[in-house]
């Protein structure tokens, strides 16, 4: 399978092969994790940042009272921490929501990267602004939609995500969360989390058996998310 990083990055500008090959010499090695191990810990100041080749992950904040808010959902291909190779210091954690296997770049490499390779520079900055796109709308998702079009919005999301890097076919992706990790994502509890699935289900608008997400009438999604795809950056075109 092709490096999901790549596919990502060519979806949106031409990336040559010896870009290709200067961004592979750049990873050290790889990482696994098990579902609910931390992959990066609130407060930590790593010296490391890491790609997601396989799994789902998760950014987080736990608030005094225990409670989470899952702030980003990371697919397979995304930088997830690619803000301590600047910050420093992680105001959040990064979780393995599923198993995952990581790509691990030192900070040192990517500090000569920044410095000889400004194409592939402006890639990862594309990276980073589009995370930030993809906050904004989670933030008006939190906001302003309803409990139905949060959730629908979500699915809108994931699955155009998962397709640009071959994890999901016609309308039909995996999602191995469980309903509380979905409930944190959503910002709703458990019970409120599966009661709208239900109606989603009840609408015709998706089938979803086990961690199977089948979207039957993508119209009908989109319409209830008033999901429009612009924020994801999806056309290709010099950067």
């Amino acid at each position: 399978m092709q490096n999901p990083l790549l596919l990502q990055l060519r979806l949106r500008d031409a990336i040559s092969d010896e870009e290709a090959a200067l961004l592979a010499a750049s990873f050290s090695g790889e990482r696994t994790y098990a579902a609910d191990q931390d992959i990066v810990a609130q407060d930590a100041r790593p010296s490391t940042s890491q790609m997601l080749l396989d799994g789902l992950a998760g950014r987080y904040k736990v608030l005094a009272d225990g409670s989470r808010q899952i702030t980003a959902v990371h697919v397979p291909g995304d930088f997830m921490d690619l803000h301590g190779f600047l910050l420093k210091k992680m105001a959040h954690g990064v979780v393995a929501l599923t198993p995952c296997r990581l790509a691990i770049v030192e900070h040192a490499t990517l500090k000569r990267l920044t410095e000889t390779a400004p194409h592939l520079t402006r890639m990862l900055w594309l990276d980073t602004l589009i995370d930030g796109s993809i906050h904004r709308e989670w933030i008006v998702a939190m906001g302003r939609r309803g409990a139905e079009a949060r959730m629908a919005h979500f699915l809108c999301e994931l699955y155009v995500r998962l397709r640009i890097v071959g994890r999901a076919d016609e309308l039909l992706f995996r999602l191995p969360l469980t309903q509380s990790e979905i409930a944190d994502v959503l910002g709703m509890s458990v019970v409120h989390a599966n009661r709208t699935i239900q109606r989603l289900r009840r609408d015709g608008a998706v089938k979803w058996e086990g961690d199977l997400v089948r979207i039957e009438d993508w119209d009908k999604l989109t319409e209830l998310a008033e999901f429009d795809d612009t924020y994801l950056c999806l056309e290709k075109e010099p950067r």
